[in-house]
């Protein structure tokens, strides 16, 4: 494997190339500046900043969307009031899972999303968030996209194999997704067979495979369809956002710890011609503030999240147990088979190849390095965790 590019040369070439709009764009800028020198335009006119239309897929009530708004609030500030994010929670202009469509359109100039919600139209998309667990964690897994050649194998898939007028970027590497909700104990493989079960890409693919009757649904529909039936267990992502749209409301038991979705990040992503029309430092500006956001992101995540889970537990009367060994364990199999299958194709093994080196040298030396802060925990704050 080669050394991962330089950052900045990286961005220059996630943007090569002018369009003729790009073209005719910096043409009537140039023309404008002429023209308000001749006739001496207020300079207010001048300063009037440029509007981002950016939309996420997620309920304006979302932390998710907190958080997008982290990013939002450090392109402005950063661009000294140059550039304006119009952040739209989900469905103010499109579905939630038509963002890519509509950044790719250039009706929306960026989203926030997640890649597993495209993973229809390649499967190949789940492999930059749901994709499966060689050993890495999630901060091992963006790394990989930042160093280990991630990055360039999303830009082929987007904009060579898909042929995408798209830039992305992933940020903010989640903590690994609980197995979910359920209305009743689940003790082992068997108690899950035939559970009408919500996630979302390979995911889905690899519950199915274990048993259980998968649909993909956007989270603001997840609490309607337990409601209505249409489901009988769901996972959405974290303890807060499903706090808040009702989790606690139609299931009594919460399982945490799971391999079907355990090293996600957010997608960034934006339309491609609209980053060439920008200045190159304002450039720099959108696609950088979406490293400076993954640390904002990380740090409200994890006071939120673990606030709401004690909220769960003490007020709410959710049972929180760790996902049995027995499914973790059947989990492993199930990615092992499908993997088998994934590489049929030849770029999602070109994928996965490389996934599977960066994870083999550098979760070797973390896992090494690591000291056991289970241990740790457990010598200062005794009988707190679950046996």
């Amino acid at each position: 494997m080669t050394n991962a590019p330089d950052r900045t040369q990286s961005i220059r070439e996630d943007t090569q190339g002018v369009s003729r709009r790009s073209f005719l764009r910096r043409g009537a800028l140039g023309g404008t500046a002429a023209a308000a020198g001749a006739f001496a335009a207020p300079a207010v006119l001048a300063q009037a900043p440029l509007t981002i239309k950016m939309q996420t897929s997620w309920p304006a009530s979302d932390v998710w969307q907190e958080m997008a708004g982290q990013y939002a609030t450090r392109v402005e500030e950063m661009s000294g009031g140059r550039l304006k994010v119009d952040l739209l929670p989900a469905g103010a202009v499109v579905a939630p899972f038509q963002v890519l469509d509509a950044v790719n359109d250039g009706v929306l100039d960026a989203a926030h999303s997640v890649s597993a919600y495209w993973y229809g139209k390649n499967k190949a998309a789940s492999l930059f968030g749901t994709g499966p667990v060689f050993g890495g964690n999630p901060t091992t897994m963006l790394s990989w996209f930042y160093q280990g050649g991630g990055r360039e194998l999303y830009n082929e898939l987007t904009q060579e194999v898909m042929g995408l007028d798209v830039v992305g970027m992933l940020g903010f590497p989640m903590p690994a997704q609980p197995l979910g909700w359920f209305k009743e104990p689940v003790e082992g493989v068997a108690d899950i067979q035939g559970l009408k079960y919500r996630t979302v890409g390979l995911a889905a693919d690899l519950m199915q495979s274990m048993g259980m009757s998968v649909s993909q649904l956007p989270g603001g529909e997840i609490v309607p369809a337990m409601e209505r039936g249409v489901i009988d267990a769901f996972e959405f992502n974290n303890p807060t956002s499903d706090r808040r749209f009702g989790a606690q409301d139609v299931a009594d038991y919460y399982y945490l710890g799971s391999y079907h979705q355990a090293s996600e990040a957010f997608e960034f992503l934006f339309n491609r011609s609209f980053l060439e029309d920008l200045d190159d430092d304002l450039r720099s500006i959108v696609l950088y503030a979406v490293e400076s956001a993954s640390t904002a992101n990380t740090a409200l995540a994890l006071d939120q999240y673990s606030t709401d889970l004690q909220e769960l537990q003490n007020n709410d009367g959710v049972t929180v147990r760790n996902t049995p060994e027995e499914i973790q364990l059947a989990q492993l199999d199930a990615w092992k088979e499908l993997i088998t299958v994934l590489e049929e194709d030849p770029f999602m093994k070109k994928i996965l190849d490389s996934q599977r080196a960066w994870v083999e040298r550098v979760a070797y030396y973390e896992l090494l390095n690591s000291p056991d802060y289970k241990l740790a925990y457990n010598y200062f704050f005794p009988g707190k965790l679950p046996a």
